[in-house]
């Protein structure tokens, strides 16, 4: 089989979701379904942070900054396809953090059409590099309670995020796939409208949103492995001490196979029946450093999760160390009136789908099924 390599920009205004759709897209399009993601980070924020190049204090002028970016783009972006190219997998995604086009919006389209020039490229050059765009709209427009959420240092006003919103969607507007993901919905529903566009654009069917959670008796672990030949992931959740009485922090550890993903997730109430969920993938260095602020009045939660296929539906099933008589199933089907039919072996002792006592963070008090 040719190997497929799928390219697909990240763009939008401040404070948009694109972190956090970053860190769907590495939970969604897993190795063991076989597919590699390669993530190429925002080249603005990188030259900043790291090398200190920026467009004020009298560093660079914008359009200096402009050309620093687009040489660091191109050359990340050549490595990112050579990189695809090389790795055993047949399906690779490649996730720009912004790209080529996101600097128009910065500087005028003269500067930006000599600007590329210089590297040999045209604009239409550029747009056709790209198999599609998602351009995820700010939260400064229509959902501005939560415009710093996750992030207490930014400094854009309101009105800054939404100018800035419309001259990145000016810049990409001429793509021939691009689709606008706006704020009409909220946020957790944002974040799966990309991603069911992005399973779309790779010409997959969509994952399924309805979830049934089931408390069960343990399983016989030996013959499930031996039946289903499941997929085994290790997972550990841990609270951090809280900063804000309306935040709650919580980092993840999970296995893909013979390496590990880590993640930092922000929750907060926006109201009794709404919560807003950031998140983004940290490096091992930041999860080490963040186990320092854990939570010491709450316990990890740690896991193993076997998936098991039966029928045409998928089951996961959490085994705890701290229970050896019950476990945890969940599966997702497409409504809430798709029949489930259980994998032979699996024996129910009730649904626990709404049931708080089962919620993770409840667990990570308890230590009890």
């Amino acid at each position: 089989m040719a190997k497929r390599i799928v390219k697909i920009v990240l763009t939008g205004g401040p404070a948009a979701g694109k972190t956090t759709l970053i860190s769907r897209i590495l939970k969604e399009f897993k190795r063991d379904d076989g597919w590699k993601v390669i993530t190429v980070p925002e080249t603005a924020t990188e030259l900043i942070s790291g090398f200190g190049i920026k467009p004020f204090d009298n560093c660079v002028s914008m359009l200096e900054f402009q050309d620093f970016v687009i040489a660091d783009q191109l050359h990340k972006e050549a490595l990112a396809v050579k990189a695809a190219e090389m790795v055993p997998e047949e399906n690779v995604l490649i996730v720009y953090d912004r790209a080529l086009l996101d600097d128009k919006a910065y500087i005028t389209d003269d500067e930006f059409s000599a600007t590329i020039a210089k590297f040999g490229r045209t604009e239409d050059e550029v747009l056709a590099n790209y198999d599609a765009v998602l351009h995820l709209v700010t939260c400064a427009k229509g959902a501005e309670f939560a415009y710093n959420f996750g992030n207490e240092a930014r400094t854009e006003s309101l009105e800054y995020a939404r100018e800035m919103d419309d001259r990145t969607l000016r810049a990409w507007e001429r793509h021939h796939n691009l689709t606008v993901i706006d704020n009409s919905v909220d946020f957790e529903e944002k974040i799966n409208r990309a991603i069911k566009c992005i399973f779309r654009i790779v010409g997959e069917p969509a994952p399924l949103s309805t979830i049934h959670k089931y408390l069960i008796r343990m399983p016989d672990l030996d013959a499930l492995k031996r039946d289903y030949k499941p997929a085994c992931f290790e997972m550990m959740q841990t609270y951090l001490r809280a900063t804000s009485p309306k935040v709650e922090r919580i980092i993840r550890q999970q296995s893909t196979g013979s390496d590990y993903l880590y993640f930092y997730t922000e929750k907060r109430n926006k109201s009794e029946t709404e919560r807003w969920e950031t998140e983004k993938p940290i490096s091992e260095k930041h999860y080490i450093k963040y186990l320092m602020e854990c939570d010491t009045s709450l316990r990890p939660v740690i896991k193993t999760r076997y998936r098991i296929s039966y029928k045409n539906q998928d089951f996961d099933i959490d085994i705890y160390p701290f229970s050896t008589s019950k476990a945890l199933m969940e599966i997702k089907v497409p409504s809430a009136e798709t029949p489930i039919e259980l994998p032979p072996g699996i024996e129910l002792i009730m649904d626990v789908t709404d049931n708080k006592n089962y919620k993770n963070r409840q667990l990570a008090q308890s230590q009890d099924l």
